[in-house]
């Protein structure tokens, strides 16, 4: 009785955390099963800006694989990956602000504010963190309530 109760407690927290990762990975803005396209999820952080990862250096959190431009920033990123991890699953954060939509991004177009990094959409003809800028105070509160309803 006892070693039933043992494998269907391991059963549950393993299906538990497979359902998270789907989740996860349903919601997140992957390429190629790449987070941020590839990019350095630290190194905005370290050094204020958008840096290719690579491939020796990558991990996988919670479903979602991030790339990392070196072993330093791999190591900081594992003690703490919720710092690091973009807001709104890597998704345009003006986007997830004003309309609730899931836009690509453009991973060289970013801000960090309050210790969290925001994702932008960025063409020839649009560039939204310019868009956010001017009312960041109310697209955030919305993004962030957009983002919870999104990420069931």
């Amino acid at each position: 009785m006892r070693i039933a109760f043992i494998l269907l407690l391991i059963f549950f927290v393993m299906s538990h955390g497979s359902a998270q990762n789907s989740l996860r990975t349903k919601n997140f803005n992957l390429e190629k099963g790449l987070a941020i396209q590839g990019y350095d999820p630290v190194n905005y952080f370290t050094q204020s800006k958008a840096l290719k990862g690579k491939t020796q250096f990558q991990y996988n959190y919670e479903g979602i694989t991030y790339l990392f431009a070196s072993q330093s920033n791999l190591d900081l990123f594992k003690k703490s990956p919720e710092k690091y991890e973009p807001q709104y699953g890597g998704w345009c954060a003006y986007a997830m602000g004003a309309s609730g939509e899931k836009v690509e991004v453009d991973p060289e177009t970013f801000k960090v504010v309050n210790g969290k990094l925001y994702l932008f959409y960025h063409s020839w003809i649009n560039n939204t963190l310019i868009k956010w800028n001017e009312d960041e105070v109310h697209l955030m509160p919305k993004a962030d309530k957009n983002w919870k309803e999104t990420y069931k």
